[in-house]
């Protein structure tokens, strides 16, 4: 591969006969050949140039719809202008990391939609960041206001060492950091995943991975796009709404190339439930990738047991090693292989320890996935706390170098230095093992908590989690706990609480809401404990009371919640024949747990995910009357239902 920058290959695919396919559901798609996607980048260029962008400047890519996303995110690399995709989500939250990252990058281009825009500037005026949204206003391109006359842009020339775009860190709701990317790490990056993977022209990639994500922008459409290969990306939206396309649409363009975090397999498994899949054919999938979080072996298993009946073989499940900050991939198997793993006993998984085997029928024992080897052109050291390096076969900090590793974070030389030592070796603050020369993943050595594929710092939750009423610094801790049984973490809060059980109901109900609401996720569990464990300089000691909570010290309480909780919903049967279809909804969205026409839902823990789901089967008995962003304006079924009654009959609330 000869090019040295993402615009000469983007110039170099002009007349390549591939295509971009977008699957905006099982009978909507658009498809636009590589030369065609040049054009468009183009145009969007020329816009840019006309709003007064030129090389160096910051574009924010905040919108819906991967077609929109991939004419922008070219169009602006094509200018040399910085792209910084940002995920629009459906909480507060997405919008003030937004206000907050364009107050960082000072007066950056926004490239977004009506819709967004309007919402951007009803929230900056509750937040207090007016002045923000404003400057953001005046320099926004609005693409379904788009002026069709302009001319095509004029694209920069780009040297290797040229920042190609910002990733910043995903799930963060406090600190984002701002990965930053050339387009010699991109190219680094892009020939040691085509070396291990094997990536060729006959190859067919499909994708629902967020273009706002490494994965999935990298991943699925940059490293496509760059090795000619047949590009069909459907929305993450529709792959939650409806899990069962993905494996469809795989069979029907006979897709060679699949990928799916942890989370994916999970949901996808869930809605499949016991059903066999008739007519679908998996035989052609040669590489499933399994990353992005911490990776279930059982789940694994579990996935190609169930899909084996289809085709699919168990050489093709691809679980990886990889972080933003590497561009995206570090260690990869040997493509074709079966994948494998081994069993070690977690308490013998300490830095500098040799990492001890689990005997057989051991009850605590940790499987950990085999996720390969280093790529060509990276390099991954086991490191001491000191950064020196460990033999293989001991328990480390896993530290990275290569040319695919980035340099540092955005206008951050504090958290570059930190870091990446004068070497360049980067701490991806993740401990692992090397065994064989092949890594294992063993835990995080910086606090992290993995959600849906997103990574949260406990500290951006617990801001968060602390507006509930009586709660304050250092009274709440977030954590990821893994009971036996579960797939991966579960969203957990311990919360300082010395009275009644029954008084902490409300306390656990509210925190849930507040997270949810702001944070899109689904809390499994808060809980109440008579103190919170700190070393002796007062830092939180948050493995003390995941490791109490596996254990089951707290099960007790919990269930005494749980039927405290359920002595307190008051009952009443739904009214009418909208309440009863939208209790209906809701019940089917949140299976095992009980839903009461007055509950609010967000209490419950109604996730991002799940409201995606509530809103899709709305949608379908009451097309185009509810806005997704609406229920969480009416997070009760009483509400929500009584609004679209209002709907329905034409008049305002």
């Amino acid at each position: 591969m000869d090019c040295e920058t993402l615009i000469e290959i983007l110039e170099a695919n002009r007349n390549v006969a591939r295509s971009v396919h977008y699957l905006e559901g099982e009978h909507d798609e658009r498809i636009v050949p590589f030369g065609e996607l040049y054009e468009r980048a183009r145009r969007v260029l020329g816009q840019l140039q006309r709003l007064g962008a030129s090389r160096g400047d910051k574009l924010i890519l905040f919108l819906n719809g991967n077609e929109l996303f991939i004419d922008g995110f070219w169009g602006a690399l094509c200018g040399g202008i910085v792209p910084v995709p940002l995920a629009v989500g459906i909480s507060d939250e997405h919008r003030h990391k937004l206000l907050r990252i364009a107050a960082r990058l000072g007066d950056p281009f926004l490239y977004t939609d009506r819709k967004n825009l309007d919402r951007i500037g009803a929230f900056a005026a509750t937040v207090g960041a007016s002045a923000v949204f404003e400057r953001l206003q005046r320099r926004a391109l609005v693409v379904d206001e788009l002026d069709g006359s302009v001319a095509a842009g004029e694209p920069a020339a780009a040297t290797p060492d040229d920042v190609a775009f910002i990733q910043f860190s995903s799930g963060s709701t406090t600190e984002p950091k701002g990965i930053v990317l050339t387009h010699r790490n991109l190219i680094a990056n892009l020939r040691g995943t085509t070396a291990a993977a094997g990536f060729n022209e006959r190859d067919v990639s499909l994708s629902w991975m967020p273009l706002t994500h490494d994965m999935g922008l990298i991943g699925k459409h940059i490293f496509m796009f760059a090795n000619r290969i047949e590009n069909h990306l459907m929305p993450t939206e529709l792959f939650i709404r409806r899990p069962m396309l993905w494996t469809k649409f795989a069979s029907e363009r006979r897709a060679t190339i699949l990928s799916s975090p942890n989370f994916g397999y999970r949901h996808y498994l869930k809605v499949l439930g016991d059903r066999a899949l008739a007519g679908v054919d998996l035989s052609a999938a040669r590489l499933i990738f399994n990353g992005a979080e911490p990776i279930s072996v059982e789940l694994c298993d579990e996935f190609m047991e169930r899909m084996a009946p289809c085709g699919l073989k168990r050489t093709a499940m691809y679980p990886v090693y990889g972080l933003a900050e590497a561009t995206l991939a570090v260690t990869f198997p040997v493509a074709g292989s079966s994948y494998s793993s081994l069993r070690f006993d977690r308490h013998r998984l300490r830095v500098g320890a040799p990492a001890g085997r689990a005997a057989p029928g051991q009850q605590d024992a940790l499987a950990l996935i085999n996720v390969g080897r280093p790529i060509p052109g990276s390099e991954v050291r086991i490191a001491d706390d000191g950064r020196g390096a460990l033999p293989d076969g001991t328990v480390g900090h896993l530290l990275i170098r290569g040319a695919n590793v980035t340099k540092g974070y955005y206008e951050a030389p504090e958290i570059t230095a930190r870091t990446i030592d004068a070497d360049g070796w980067l701490d991806t603050g993740d401990l692992g093992v090397l065994v064989d020369g092949a890594l294992y993943v063993t835990g995080r050595a910086k606090e992290i908590i993995f959600v849906n594929g997103q990574n949260y710092f406990p500290h951006d939750l617990e801001s968060i989690a602390q507006r509930a009423a009586g709660l304050e610094l250092g009274k709440v801790v977030a954590a990821g706990c893994r009971p036996a049984g579960a797939e991966g973490d579960e969203l957990t809060f311990f919360i300082l609480h010395r009275g009644s059980l029954p008084d902490f109901v409300s306390v656990a109900a509210e925190v849930t809401r507040l997270v949810n609401e702001h944070a899109g996720l689904e809390v499994a569990h808060v809980v109440p404990v008579k103190r919170i464990p700190k070393t002796t300089s007062g830092k939180i000691q948050r493995v003390a009371l995941e490791e109490a909570f596996e254990a089951g010290e707290f099960a007790a309480d919990v269930a005494e919640l749980a039927r405290l909780r359920e002595a307190q919903h008051a009952h009443r049967d739904a009214a009418g024949g909208v309440e009863a279809k939208v209790k209906a909804i809701c019940d089917a969205a949140l299976p095992g747990k009980r839903v009461e026409v007055d509950d609010n839902l967000f209490e419950i823990g109604a996730s991002s995910l799940t409201l995606i789901q509530i809103h899709e089967e709305i949608d379908k008995e009451y097309p185009g009357i509810v806005d997704l962003t609406e229920l969480f304006d009416f997070p009760t079924v009483a509400s929500l239902a009584a609004h679209v009654q209002r709907k329905l009959a034409g008049t305002r609330p």
